[in-house]
């Protein structure tokens, strides 16, 4: 099983900033992508920012030149940096990995894909 941990959120005012971190840990043979999303009251779960192994980023319109997502492939980390925070982006930041993980077959070590989330993390941008 992989497990994944987040931290940094909080409640900031309208224009402040806050960083959130979430690292892997746990059976891992290699993560692919890593990333954020995000779910508001009464509303679904939405993709923030993604990151692949190689560095490719993809970020929802929203967030576009206020957040930035970046990881350490060493570390197993994922940080999702948050600028000019607007009322809106109140959510629950949940952290989410896939890649492969090692697995007991019988007595045999076996490769096995695996996706995971995160508890969440609150994030309350108000004055």
């Amino acid at each position: 099983q992989v497990q994944l941990v987040e931290s940094g959120g909080g409640l900031v005012q309208p224009g402040g900033s806050l960083r959130l971190s979430c690292a892997a840990s746990g059976s891992i043979f290699s993560i692919n992508a890593m990333g954020w999303y995000r779910q508001a009251p009464g509303k679904q779960r939405e993709l923030v920012a993604t990151i692949t192994s190689g560095g490719t980023t993809n970020y929802a319109d929203s967030v576009k030149g206020r957040f930035t997502i970046s990881r350490d492939n060493a570390k197993n980390t994922v940080d999702l940096q948050m600028n000019s925070l607007k009322s809106e982006d109140t959510a629950v930041y949940y952290c989410n990995a896939d890649g492969l993980q090692w697995q007991w077959l019988g007595i045999t070590r076996v490769r096995a894909n695996f996706g995971s989330w995160g508890q969440g993390t609150q994030v309350t941008v108000s004055s």
